[in-house]
């Protein structure tokens, strides 16, 4: 969709914070490396910290309480920050003392934000409270492992793959996921964890000659670089490359005297391959044992640390600490852990004194009014309108006579922009702001924001959830990655197939037969009167499963005979018939005028914001041409396709309503009672808003409830009827 594939940029507002005394007070204590509190509104948090960090320049820790917080926050500062390097920090996903194998691409962008943070170069880093409590690979380790190769450099291959297995890259046969390399003659093919594209490598002795990017899928190259920064591939460096000392230091610490007999010895197989570099399956489970790290380890002395709402930072740790404990504690009595095995996350008890000599910024949404030093910025909630279009417009007018901007983001811009026309407010949709606006004036955006807010009194910031009671959600199609097709894989001993030419068969088997002094392989076909036909694989395009209707099986074509062709030739005649038939009816709906529907009503407009998801780009193509044929003066016949949960019954829900919006009633068939319920209800809730009668015939109605429906089909009161056929 357009609002999707053009991001949504509001840098340029970032410009309008300034103007707040408050903030420029806030600003001046963090330049001056002195730690501060802020009371500001959720709403406005994301825009605070981006404009913060677009004052300062320099690097940003956000702490949240939750997931939810923190992904709800990355999403909002993408939108806020422009150009700017804006990382999620993933929570581990495997449960403290848990056996369990970590997710390649959850370590691989906790790999990408480790090694942001420890370039010390500008950026902002969302964490949640478990993202945050999490223990990492030592900050020394970690930038060891880090190095830049430049071409014309000299270095031996070997010496170059052997350092990058231990900094955790697979040697594969093709370079093709992040983490991996790949080495044919005098070429290296890798790829590494922090940047877009693998890079290939090619020798010229010990010297490297070319350096270029490549296509992971292909293959091929794109373009020549002179030097790649590469990041290790795995936050378990001290198992791979650190020290004899430390390794064996870290394993001998284990205390198995408590463990079972059966926990005892899967310790000791696990240990040992330890000790020999070798990564036992659960490797994450001895994490702790090595990375003993927080994430605020990385931090530059100049960097930021937010604490988003500090008491739920504490109470969100304490509660895993809790959960955690109770884990550990019932893994002991039961002889499962080793009695000295560390804990996987720091405490908050463990990390006040980290934070204390961090340079923080407390944020709160309260003014508890016992803190004189706090910055009160000047941020109130933008007021809602719960889908009311005419009350937002009679708020912007009335907010525009007073020489204040309005700022709205919504993802349904094109038609805000059409309804706000025809109110006397021009505002074309953009996707950026190249300037700040000028007081008075209306501009309108698409893309999403979570809420909108008043700034400074003068700047109004609205959303979706404010102008129609919520914000559109995407809803997210699973996608299946590309297959090779297998004819074969289709159809078994026993299925009935047609082959093109000499009709039904019941395929026996796939066998290799001695042709001309080389092996071939052929399709094994039962015919009728025990015929079999030899089809070479390389034919199979020839031959397709047989789809009928019933469970009869079909009768077997007999070889050698005009059977088949006589059957098709029925089959051609008849689809001439059809054709024909066809051809007639619509020509006939040619000449038969139709009813020419009228431009969409403000009614219309507001059903269709009030979708709740953002529409697919497919969906909108239909809409828009369901509109068009009704609009025109011959009658529509259209077929919409689509799989479940794509959107053909919203497609529906406004051709109806269209309908009913010109004073016409609609029919909806369906070909079951359930569905005609489940669509009876959503019809009804979409509807609900609206002076729409909705029924629904179907054999949970009583001979009573039809007669009614049907009356009211008869005299017009009935806008809308589902039913079965």
């Amino acid at each position: 969709m357009f609002g999707d594939k053009m991001e949504l940029n509001l840098s340029q507002l970032l410009h309008l914070a300034g103007e707040m005394p408050a903030y420029r007070q806030l600003s001046s204590a963090l330049k001056s490396k002195c730690g501060a509190r802020a009371v500001v509104i959720d709403a406005a948090r994301p825009y605070l910290i981006a404009a913060l960090y677009h004052s300062l320049e320099l690097p940003i820790l956000m702490v949240t309480a939750q997931p939810e917080n923190s992904k709800k926050l990355y999403e909002q500062l993408s939108t806020w920050c422009g150009s700017a390097p804006v990382k999620l920090l993933p929570e581990p996903d495997t449960l403290p003392y848990e056996r369990a194998t970590s997710d390649t691409t959850t370590e691989l962008e906790r790999i990408q934000v480790l090694s942001g943070l420890a370039s010390a170069e500008p950026q902002i880093v969302i964490a949640s409270g478990p993202a945050f409590m999490g223990k990492v690979v030592p900050h020394a380790r970690f930038t060891a492992a880090v190095h830049t190769i430049k071409q014309g450099m000299d270095i031996e291959p070997a010496g170059l793959l052997r350092r990058w297995q231990k900094a955790g890259y697979l040697l594969e046969n093709l370079t093709q996921v992040p983490g991996t390399v790949s080495h044919r003659g005098g070429i290296i093919d890798i790829y590494p964890t922090t940047t877009d594209l693998p890079v290939r490598l090619e020798f010229f002795g010990n010297t490297i000659d070319t350096m270029r990017l490549f296509d992971p899928v292909t293959q091929r190259s794109l373009k020549q670089v002179s030097e790649v920064t590469i990041a290790p591939a795995t936050e378990l460096l001290t198992p791979l490359s650190g020290s004899k000392q430390a390794l064996e230091q870290a394993l001998d610490s284990i205390d198995l005297s408590g463990c079972s007999l059966k926990a005892r010895q899967r310790f000791e197989l696990e240990i040992a391959m330890l000790r020999d570099r070798e990564m036992p399956p659960d490797i994450q489970l001895y994490a702790p044992l090595f990375n003993k790290d927080s994430i605020l380890s990385y931090l530059s002395r100049d960097a930021l640390l937010v604490l988003d709402e500090p008491r739920g930072i504490r109470t969100t740790l304490e509660d895993i600490d809790a959960k955690a404990s109770e884990m550990h504690t019932d893994k002991l009595e039961r002889g499962e852990l080793p009695r000295n095995f560390p804990h996987p996350y720091s405490t908050w008890e463990e990390l006040g004194p980290e934070i204390n000599k961090r340079q923080c910024l407390r944020l709160t949404a309260w003014d508890t009014g016992d803190n004189e030093s706090a910055c009160r910025l000047s941020f109130t909630p933008a007021p809602g309108c719960a889908g009311q279009l005419p009350a937002f417009i009679k708020q912007a007018r009335q907010i525009l006579d007073q020489k204040h901007r309005i700022i709205v983001t919504s993802r349904q811009a094109s038609r805000l922009s059409e309804v706000l026309d025809e109110e006397g407010i021009i505002a074309p949709p953009l996707t950026e702001i190249s300037k700040v606006p000028s007081p008075g004036s209306f501009t309108l955006l698409q893309g999403s924001l979570a809420e909108g807010w008043v700034m400074n009194g003068n700047t109004h910031l609205y959303t979706d959830t404010e102008i129609f009671g919520f914000t559109k959600e995407r809803r997210l199609l699973k996608k299946h990655p590309a297959r090779h097709h297998d004819p074969l894989a289709e159809i078994s001993p026993g299925d009935y197939v047609v082959h093109i030419e000499h009709g039904i068969a019941r395929f026996a088997s796939v066998i290799t037969m001695n042709t001309h002094g080389s092996e071939k392989e052929y399709l094994v076909l039962e015919y009728a009167e025990n015929d079999r036909l030899y089809v070479p694989t390389d034919q199979i395009d020839r031959i397709s499963r047989y789809i009928g209707a019933g469970e009869k099986p079909p009768p077997l074509s007999r070889l050698g005979t005009q059977e088949w062709s006589k059957a098709k030739q029925r089959v051609r005649q008849s689809a001439e018939d059809i054709a024909q038939e066809l051809l007639a009816l619509y020509a006939t709906r040619e000449v038969v005028p139709g009813f020419t529907f009228s431009r969409d009503t403000l009614w219309q407009q507001e059903l269709e914001a009030s979708f709740p998801y953002v529409e697919t780009p497919d969906q909108t193509l239909v809409v828009a041409q369901v509109k068009e044929d009704m609009a025109k003066a011959r009658p529509m016949d259209r077929l919409v396709c689509g799989d479940v949960g794509y959107g053909k019954t919203e497609v529906a829900i406004r051709a109806a309503f269209k309908a009913i919006m010109d004073g016409k009633q609609a029919a909806v068939l369906v070909p079951t009672t359930v569905l005609a319920e489940q669509h009876f209800a959503t019809f009804s809730q979409r509807l609900d808003a609206f002076p729409v009668r909705i029924e629904v015939l179907s054999r949970f109605r009583t001979p009573k409830e039809q007669e009614a429906i049907l009356s009211g089909l008869t005299d017009g009161s009935v806008d809308i009827c589902i039913g079965t056929h």
